[in-house]
């Protein structure tokens, strides 16, 4: 049995779930709502203010799909409720960032700024010129548009330059040393 889908995911209070055809579950929470369809081998209850996930056999597909379907549910739940947040940090002289509505505009050393747009249910917030904060209630969302800004300009490892994530490790490397 999968450690991780035979746990129950909790529904908080103020939180609502509707299953629908095709294995289609919808969740409604205080930050909004999300709706995703699960493959269809899996089955999904709801019991007395808990979803319970199951699978009908030992298969490999259904082993494979049986904690990633809790997985997925739990981070729906999680994100209606408390919403998840990335952090960017941007290193370099004249590297810098600016908000314009939902446009993000980065200044990243090449010879043009780079401009970006927030994706839908994606909300961008800067802290000064040179922290990014990236918001929203879908954690795939959030983290593939953290994950684009970062690509812009990833960092380097002889100076750190570059957008890194805030609690990412840069491993340094030696620079150049003279002739002596």
């Amino acid at each position: 049995m999968s450690r991780i889908g035979k746990l129950p995911v909790v529904i908080p209070a103020g939180v609502t779930v509707e299953m629908k055809d095709n294995n289609v579950l919808s969740v409604k929470g205080p930050k909004g709502t999300l709706e995703k369809q699960f493959a269809p081998e899996i089955k999904i209850e709801q019991k007395d203010g808990e979803i319970v996930v199951t699978r009908p056999n030992d298969n490999k597909k259904e082993k494979s799909l049986h904690g990633l379907t809790r997985a997925l549910i739990h981070n729906m739940v999680d994100g209606v409720t408390n919403g998840f947040e990335k952090k960017l940090e941007i290193n370099g002289v004249g590297y810098r960032a600016a908000k314009q509505g939902k446009t993000l505009t980065l200044t990243l050393g090449y010879s043009h700024p780079v401009t970006m747009e927030d994706p839908e249910g994606v909300e961008t917030v800067l802290d000064g010129t040179n922290t990014i904060f990236v918001r929203g209630i879908d954690k795939e969302a959030v983290g593939q548009y953290a994950a684009e800004i970062r690509s812009k300009r990833g960092p380097e490892p002889y100076k750190g330059k570059g957008i890194k994530y805030a609690d990412e490790i840069i491993r340094r490397k030696v620079g150049k040393t003279g002739k002596k």
